[in-house]
């Protein structure tokens, strides 16, 4: 299993899934970041038969609502994932290993509402405060995984 931290940490709460790769990979596991695009990510499906996604999400939903998805079983929808430097991000990803016949077994998606997408390297509070509840909720879930 690998967990993927999704984003750029330089654009404030689109870091938001580097900071709880970083979070869980300093707990001792098996964590990577992602700032690149989806085909990027195309590769890590290759190499991983069950795959847990971070990233930032942005819906108009309350800033540091989490969302959990399981893209093995349905599709992603790709308005909440949009908020990219990149034209072909995690939905567009996932979809389309879909289709090759290339998506691992298990694929987990989470995704924190993000609140502020200007430049710098904090994640405002709110972010922050759901990003480290994720981190101690999949220590607890995953833990018997690794």
């Amino acid at each position: 299993m690998l967990i993927v931290g999704i984003g750029n940490a330089f654009r404030s709460d689109d870091g938001v899934g580097p900071f709880v790769a970083e979070g869980l990979a300093a707990k001792g596991f098996s964590a990577t970041v992602h700032a690149g695009d989806g085909t990027g990510l195309m590769d890590l499906f290759d190499k991983h038969d069950r795959i847990v996604l971070v990233d930032a999400t942005r819906s108009n939903a309350e800033p540091g609502t989490l969302i959990a998805l399981d893209a093995a079983a349905a599709k992603l929808p790709a308005d909440l994932f949009h908020y990219s430097t990149h034209r072909f991000g995690l939905a567009e990803a996932v979809e389309t290993a879909r289709a090759l016949g290339t998506l691992p077994q298990s694929v987990l998606v989470y995704g924190i509402e993000g609140e502020d997408f200007g430049a710098g390297t904090a994640l405002s509070p709110v972010v922050e405060s759901a990003a480290v509840a994720l981190i101690s909720q999949l220590v607890e879930s995953l833990g018997d995984v690794f």
